[in-house]
């Protein structure tokens, strides 16, 4: 490279030294030798070697005329170079994108680097490339010198492509084959390339990688098509439908007759599952009463799973709720005689809402269109409750043999296990409504990737909450940081309009609501030794367990990129005043990318944990997960609809 540089130097222009595209051009298309242009070739590729801003265009631009002057040397090296310079562009392109998802309110990092070696220095150090002695070494003026890493890259973050990848590389198609690309022609090398050995440097074979799936099929098939969601969500609708062949054949005549009050009922069970309220209890017990020494590992995982995926059995009794109500509305229809329009009307309307309910939360739906899901299936859910109550009402009242209806039903009203079910249902559905209110938080941003929102009062580790600007319209869950003390605070992932506003422009005061919820992180009191393994933002739901003393003994793991810069130095501070053996951190930017699976497993034996928990993106989670049940340690992470 020595040798190429000094060549460069003694045979260009310094105005074409100077980077002038211009000069460069009409240096190129005057000067015709071989030697000149590949002198110009090693040049260019000095610059791309030393992370200098030539692009990719201007390359192909320059391999362009080279190729016009039927030098097939000098073009056979700008092909090389082209793709050098392509792979610089596309790793300073991803060491600006950080993007942040969440999965069940705990954000996480899914825009990394491609290459698993690369370095991350500093924003305020700069770099400087020296000619002599190994090629492509580049020093920080700083003084620190990062060491790459040794240790292979994990699968479990998620690349998001440009908008100009594709382009880039129809560039480069082009170029190889010998095609303009401002051309529908062919223009064919009326000379066979050579190959021309490449400057002295490490190589790196790397090894084939397969297709990336997408991250609705990591989601949904990915995790196994026999989970515990999955299972119950089956035998939930299985028991269902035997229900209704029984009932349609005539052999089970008290479903037939209240087919209504089996649709209610399914209602009321769905309802059960995504009450908040009713979860908190339930997730309290089960670390009360199992959360002992004595309890065996294979119940308390087992009742893990259970609670988890409570979802299954939500989304199977909507179903069947629309299988009961369509099967109820078929008998009325038969009976016409005694019964009315209005009472046909609005059990019409109620199965209709119903059903574009379920359509909007099938999987793919809700996965493109979130807030469609959101909005429509809380404002149907709604409405379709306060048409129920008016069905109840009218199907009391209702008198076939007058055809018309009674002033005083309240006596009847009560007698009806209609009444009873759709009153629970109300109440669980107003609970979390009467405790909205508005508060004051502090915001701050230590980085432009997310923001810390402290709220008054202390919580409990492992409870979650909601936050919202506008709560008729949309809500977000987090993880909750707590002492126990006087105040809490969420960490939020700039991702979406709103938390990336909350960067751009931090309110004073959000909506909250006053119940928190449990989840996965919660259980983490069912256990005794427990690892905990979070990405990116997702450590926020686990910090509680470090700054309150529980009943497990917790050892947590987190990989993430720049802790100070895009945490905070509070965050930094909080898990620097552990012991190394409790709390492991691997900052990627300054200690590269590991595997997160294979440091999940070593760290589980190592902390002696009988189960470990993970908080990451989809395939993340499934990576650790799979990784550590194939060494016989229980582990769980966050499960779609969980």
């Amino acid at each position: 490279m020595r040798t190429c540089w000094a060549l460069a130097v003694k045979r260009v222009p310094s105005s074409v030294v100077r980077g002038t595209e211009g000069e460069t051009d009409k240096w190129s298309t005057t000067r015709k030798s071989e030697d000149q242009l590949l002198a110009i070739a090693y040049f260019h590729h000095a610059l791309v070697r030393a992370v200098q801003p030539i692009s990719a265009n201007r390359i192909y631009k320059f391999g362009k005329i080279v190729r016009s002057a039927h030098r097939p040397k000098a073009f056979s090296f700008f092909l090389s170079l082209l793709k050098l310079a392509k792979k610089r562009d596309s790793m300073q392109q991803e060491a600006m994108d950080h993007r942040f998802s969440s999965c069940r309110g705990v954000s996480f990092e899914i825009q990394p680097h491609k290459d698993p070696f690369a370095i991350d220095a500093p924003r305020a150090s700069r770099r400087v490339w020296l000619p002599w002695g190994s090629s492509g070494r580049i020093v920080p003026t700083s003084g620190a010198i990062i060491s790459r890493t040794t240790s292979r890259a994990s699968s479990h973050f998620c690349d998001v492509e440009t908008d100009d990848e594709g382009e880039e590389d129809n560039v480069l198609i082009n170029i190889e084959e010998g095609y303009e690309l401002d051309d529908n022609h062919e223009l064919p090398l009326t000379h066979p390339v050579p190959q021309l050995p490449q400057a002295p440097s490490k190589k790196i074979v790397s090894k084939p990688t397969k297709p990336k799936d997408s991250r609705l099929s990591v989601i949904l098939l990915d995790q196994g098509l026999f989970t515990v969601y999955k299972r119950l969500f089956m035998v939930c609708l299985t028991l269902n439908i035997t229900g209704l062949v029984l009932a349609a054949t005539g052999h089970f005549p008290y479903a037939r007759n209240h087919a209504t009050l089996f649709s209610i009922g399914n209602l009321l069970a769905l309802t059960l599952c995504r009450s908040e309220a009713f979860l908190r209890i339930v997730f309290w017990l089960a670390v009360n009463l199992l959360g002992r020494s004595w309890v065996p590992l294979r119940l308390k995982t087992a009742t893990t799973s259970l609670l988890q995926s409570l979802g299954g059995i939500h989304s199977s009794c909507g179903v069947s709720s629309v299988a009961w109500l369509t099967y109820s509305l078929v008998l009325t229809l038969k009976d016409r005689d005694n019964t009315s329009n209005a009472i046909v009307a609005v059990a019409s309307t109620i199965l209709s809402l119903l059903c574009l309910c379920c359509l909007a939360a099938f999987p793919l739906v809700r996965h493109l269109h979130h807030n469609v899901f959101e909005r429509t299936h809380r404002f149907t859910g709604w409405a379709s409750l306060i048409l129920l109550w008016a069905f109840i009402v009218l199907t009391i009242s209702y008198e076939p043999e007058t055809k018309s209806y009674r002033n005083h039903v309240g006596a009847r009203l009560v007698k009806e296990q209609e009444f009873w079910l759709t009153l629970v249902i109300t109440i669980l559905i107003i609970i979390p409504w009467v405790t909205v209110r508005r508060v004051a938080v502090k915001v701050s941003a230590p980085s432009g990737h997310a923001s810390i929102i402290k709220f008054a009062g202390g919580v409990k580790p492992g409870i979650l909450g909601r936050i919202s600007p506008s709560p008729m319209s949309e809500w977000h869950a987090f993880g909750i940081i707590s002492d126990g003390k006087e105040e809490h605070m969420m960490l939020a992932g700039a991702v979406g309009d709103f938390t990336k506003s909350l960067v751009s422009n931090p309110p004073s005061h959000l909506w909250v609501r006053q119940v928190h919820f449990a989840g996965l992180p919660y259980l983490v009191n069912m256990y005794n030794r427990v690892l905990v393994v979070a990405t990116g933002s997702g450590i926020c739901v686990f910090l509680s367990f470090l700054l309150q003393q529980g009943p497990a003994d917790v050892c947590l793991l987190w990989v993430a990129k720049g802790i100070e810069q895009n945490f905070g130095k509070e965050i930094k501070e909080w898990v620097s005043r552990h012991p190394k053996e409790k709390v492991i951190v691997h900052d990627t930017a300054v200690m590269g990318r590991p595997n997160v699976s294979e440091m999940s497993v070593t760290a589980a034996k190592n902390w002696g944990a009988e189960v470990v928990i993970v908080t990451s993106n989809p395939e993340g989670s499934r990576d650790v997960v799979n990784a550590c049940k194939s060494k016989g340690i229980p582990a769980f992470g966050p499960i779609w609809d969980s």
